[in-house]
């Protein structure tokens, strides 16, 4: 079944702005136009993001859909993939979220906007653990992009998460993947967006 619907969710204090969102916006506009794409921004309660997502893509074909999710939003595609049976790529995804930012409860800024702050409230730290999830039902339908250079999030915890799902381990990058340029064929051909 050939995608027509791709969901992009951002990390956290990313937004839409983020590189790799806009490179994959920019990919799908140029050569996939028929393809629908939406990049929330997501607020900062994962209870709220989550029931944002979940409403935006309520009328998306499960079967030709797909989502992309990057550090917290990997943790998020992950969620959406198990609820919703979609395929999903994890671009150094947070595996243990509830655990790493508890540490960040407090005021924060947006990467891409320091003008912009949030309030990170303590509850938030339990919505995460509301989203965790045992194994995956169907760790084929994941993709795992995984850079040992990252400097946020271990490796060894991530390639953990995902057994049975297709892992590419890159042997330096960091935890923006800078290098993303290289690897958005092979995510967008998992997908189901083959280059042209």
């Amino acid at each position: 079944m050939p995608l027509t619907h791709l969901l992009y969710l951002h990390g956290f204090r990313s937004s839409p702005q983020s590189a790799k969102a806009r490179q994959v916006a920019a990919r799908v506009a140029e050569r996939h136009p028929e393809v629908h794409w939406w990049c929330p921004q997501l607020p900062p309660s994962p209870r709220a993001a989550m029931d944002t997502v979940m409403r935006g893509i309520e009328t998306w074909p499960r079967d030709r859909m797909g989502v992309i999710g990057s550090s917290l939003g990997g943790f998020y595609a992950t969620h959406v993939a198990i609820e919703t049976g979609c395929r999903a790529v994890v671009l150094n995804p947070a595996v243990h979220a509830a655990r790493d930012l508890a540490r960040h409860i407090g005021e924060q800024t947006s990467w891409h906007d320091p003008q912009q702050h949030f309030y990170f409230e303590p509850r938030y730290v339990d919505e995460l653990r509301e989203l965790e999830h045992g194994p995956l039902p169907h760790p084929e339908r994941l993709f795992a992009v995984i850079a040992k250079g990252d400097e946020v999030l271990d490796w060894r915890e991530m390639t953990g998460r995902y057994p049975g799902s297709r892992i590419k381990l890159l042997e330096g990058g960091d935890h923006a993947l800078s290098d993303f340029g290289e690897h958005i064929d092979d995510v967008l051909a998992f997908l189901g967006l083959p280059p042209r």
